[in-house]
């Protein structure tokens, strides 16, 4: 029987991608021992688009920092840290990071606690990237995950974060010299891709799906089918996947617990009121401030609804030739859901193909046992 651990989350609001100051102080103040974090997922101020280069800017940040803290090379953080960061905080929206930590308890909690499971594909070529092979490797590295954090049941999932790649130019014309050929010469569709198939791993992973349905054709056409926990987010910096596995597991201590629900479209308040109900905190109105303190996070997709409208009226996100649909989404979620928390350090991620029903998504809250 493996050493009882607790799970461990610190959310720290940034100055701006480059800003690891927080992290810094809380290190220096014992608040984290830096080799026990597993993960650190933030929300950056760029564009969240192909060129959003404040992911890069926050994850090369990030690494220095830890390495220095570590006394190794950056490039081993990439063996022992998974680093999700997700630009765009339109709206209201606080660029924050969230950084995920395991720690030895000395013993387990009476019920079962927050597990936190990380794992890693090989590196994508460029065309594999929203075909099968990246569905496959995906839904075997969620399954690796769930072991690294002892969750034994795919029902005990609650979320699942991807940091998964995209096309550039670059990458297409070095694919086609080759011979090859990619699944789109659009680099932005290529980021839908990408959160589409990784998507549909989770779903065969966790058994939401028969990997027969899972194909690469399915992938952005066929909207029937989804994962309920899984939130994909593509980037620039990295060509393999990087899965943050968030459940309850027997066997963990600490006092943190983590809930979801499912968005049934993006104005849908009753999926994290009843996330938060199951978490023992209220379900109506706003968190008053005593509440609040108890939730340590809160993760959610966005995406404009595919279909042009929401709940029978018409929204314009997908027309605007100015500001792509997937800001105009994080602005909006952010707002419904900052409305209900009574916060905007929120994590909330554009793009949800197959990450939910179209137009919905699902949202995570990790709290303190009350």
């Amino acid at each position: 029987m493996s050493a009882p651990r607790r799970a461990r989350v610190l959310r720290l609001a940034t100055a701006g991608p480059q800003d690891t100051a927080p992290l810094s102080a809380a290190i220096q103040a014992g608040e984290v021992d830096p080799a026990t974090i597993v993960a650190i997922v933030g929300k950056t101020e760029g564009n969240g688009c192909v060129n959003d280069f404040t992911r890069g800017y926050a994850t090369l940040s990030l690494k220095l920092l830890l390495a220095e803290s570590l006394k190794c090379a950056p490039s081993e953080i990439d063996k022992r840290v998974a680093i999700v960061m997700s630009g765009g905080t339109e709206g209201g929206l606080s660029p924050h990071l969230l950084v995920f930590s395991r720690e030895p308890a000395k013993a387990p909690a009476s019920g079962p606690r927050l597990a936190i499971g990380v794992g890693l594909t090989r590196a994508f070529a460029p065309e594999e990237i929203g075909r099968a092979p990246q569905i496959a490797a995906t839904s075997e590295a969620v399954t690796a995950a769930m072991a690294d954090a002892g969750i034994a049941s795919a029902a005990d999932v609650h979320f699942v974060q991807i940091k998964c790649p995209l096309l550039t130019k670059e990458r297409i014309e070095e694919t086609e010299r080759r011979g090859a050929t990619v699944a789109t010469d659009d680099t932005y569709h290529s980021m839908a891709l990408s959160r589409g198939a990784s998507a549909l791993g989770v779903a065969v992973a966790l058994g939401e799906l028969p990997a027969s349905r899972a194909t690469e054709q399915a992938v952005c056409q066929d909207w029937s089918l989804h994962a309920t926990t899984a939130s994909t987010s593509a980037g620039v910096e990295l060509m393999r996947n990087e899965i943050v596995v968030l459940g309850n597991a027997a066997g963990w201590g600490g006092d943190l617990r983590i809930d979801h629900d499912v968005m049934a479209d993006a104005i849908d308040t009753s999926a994290p009121r009843r996330a938060l109900a199951r978490l023992g905190l209220s379900a109506a109105g706003q968190l008053d401030p005593a509440q609040r303190e108890r939730v340590v996070a809160v993760l959610a997709k966005a995406e404009a609804a595919p279909s042009g409208e929401i709940r029978g009226r018409r929204h314009t996100m997908l027309d605007d030739s100015d500001i792509h649909s997937t800001r105009h989404a994080r602005a909006l979620v952010g707002g419904v859901l900052a409305g209900v928390f009574g916060d905007t350090l929120l994590y909330v991620s554009g793009g949800a193909e197959h990450q939910g029903p179209a137009g919905g998504g699902p949202v995570a809250v990790i709290a303190r046992m009350g």
